[in-house]
């Protein structure tokens, strides 16, 4: 076996091993980091081993282990051995997924992945897909095939006139992540084409004031964006109904489903995403909760023609190959990893159950969780998880409940038993659980309310 690779293997697979007893976080300071990690850099080099050996000592406190079962910060799940395992396969074997000619494997595994997901996430048979680096440029490839038929229907081809002088994009949103107003930016659209849409009690956007800003400007070019589990109370838009509605006022339908697309493939949450399928398009990613490694983004378009005229473009040196997909007419990239292979082998690995029983799973968990903290003195509820969110606060005897909600927190990912995040939701200082690991256990569990406890009594 080659040296390195022996090495690295058995360094990773020492690092996978300790997980289950290694704090999750050793909260380490930015510069006892710079001390370790910022050597001389030699004229000569120096041995590989010793490289990777002392990479390996000197970055190891500075991993969030967002791979343990007891990390509940932000939606991050872990890799599945056989993920990791096809990931390290796709680096050995070096390939471009820009297009067949580049690596006819990749470029077909690519196609073969593309259906497995389609049908898994209920999605129509002749949508388009992209396999990008996450959702956010999931969202700048799904919009970008949004702005070239709106401005097309418009008789302007914004990818040869740009968008000076267009018909300027309205887009309306509910709850909505950051990374939908950044491709916004990033596509020329511009953050204040954002339009917020009241919201309900449950977080869902209200469908009586979309139609109100729908018939303000009905000729206006319009996105209508809606969320498949928002960050924090995993609340669902309900797509039937607004699909139906936009496409009234001729609007193209687009999904952030970064996570939630996924309860889909479970028939217990299915319900969830009841007319999902009308909408024009979708963004998720894999590397969260289908626990495949980074970065494994994917687009979803149901008319493949704007999606394919707003990415492809010509190239002399292009090799012509009929019948084939050549992934750089799809994504916003050309030079790029094989990244489908991973995802490939995790769906055959899990199959379609296998997949339904990892998000019922998370979910399962994450309800007891809440619930159990709910058990404890001080703990108030704020969100009981309709998937795999939840969100609770820790209530101060004198009335400073942000304060100590935060606190807390900080206790808790001190101790290393357990990692959460917290955030700001509706003005309050709270804590969001999230969970999409396919490692956590019961175990897991214990140890997270038993460190949840101490902190409270700290």
């Amino acid at each position: 076996m080659i040296p390195e690779l022996e090495r690295a293997a058995k360094l990773a697979d020492g690092y996978l091993a300790s997980l289950d007893r290694a704090l999750v976080s050793h909260e380490p300071s930015a510069s006892s980091l710079r001390e370790r990690l910022d050597k001389q850099l030699t004229d000569e080099g120096l041995p590989a081993l010793q490289v990777l050996d002392e990479l390996e000592r000197d970055a190891r406190e500075g991993l969030l282990q967002t791979s343990s079962g007891r990390f509940f910060g932000w939606v991050i799940g872990g890799s599945l051995p056989v993920a990791l395992a096809a990931d390290w396969l796709t680096s050995a074997w070096d390939q471009n997924a820009a297009a067949y000619a580049c690596s006819p494997a990749a470029a077909i595994v690519e196609e073969v992945t593309g259906a497995w997901l389609k049908d898994i996430l209920g999605l129509p048979a002749q949508a388009s897909f992209a396999f990008v680096t996450g959702c956010q440029m999931a969202h700048v490839t799904a919009l970008a095939a949004a702005r070239h038929r709106l401005l097309a229907e418009r008789d302007w081809i914004v990818e040869e006139r740009g968008l000076a002088g267009s018909p300027p994009i309205r887009v309306l949103v509910g709850e909505h992540h950051e990374t939908l107003v950044r491709a916004l930016r990033l596509i020329g659209i511009g953050s204040q084409a954002k339009v917020e849409v009241g919201i309900l009690d449950d977080g869902t956007i209200d469908v009586a004031a979309l139609r109100t800003e729908l018939a303000k400007n009905p000729a206006a070019p319009t996105i209508v964006a809606l969320a498949a589990g928002d960050l924090n109370r995993g609340a669902f838009d309900p797509f039937d109904e607004v699909c139906d509605l936009a496409h009234e006022f001729g609007a193209w339908v687009h999904v952030d489903g970064a996570f939630g697309l996924w309860t889909a493939a479970s028939k217990r949450f299915r319900h969830l995403v009841r007319g999902i399928e009308k909408a024009d398009s979708w963004a998720t990613d894999g590397h969260k909760w289908l626990n495949v490694p980074y970065d494994s983004g994917l687009a979803f378009v149901a008319d493949p023609t704007p999606h394919r005229l707003a990415m492809t473009i010509p190239a002399a040196y292009k090799v012509e190959v009929k019948d084939v997909r050549d992934q750089f007419e799809w994504g916003p990239e050309w030079s790029r990893r094989a990244r489908a292979i991973p995802i490939y082998a995790a769906l055959r690995t899990l199959g379609r159950h296998g997949v339904a029983r990892l998000i019922e799973r998370s979910c399962d968990q994450a309800r007891e969780l809440v619930q159990r903290l709910a058990e404890l003195p001080g703990v108030e509820v704020l969100a009981t998880p309709v998937i795999n969110q939840g969100l609770v606060r820790f209530l101060d005897p004198n009335g400073d409940h942000d304060a100590r909600t935060q606190a807390v927190i900080e206790r808790i990912n001190h101790s290393g038993e357990a990692w959460f995040g917290p955030t700001i939701w509706h003005g309050q200082r709270v804590m969001r659980i999230s969970l999409s690991n396919w490692q956590t256990s019961s175990s897991d569990l214990e140890r997270t309310v038993a460190a949840v406890k101490a902190a409270l009594e700290g």
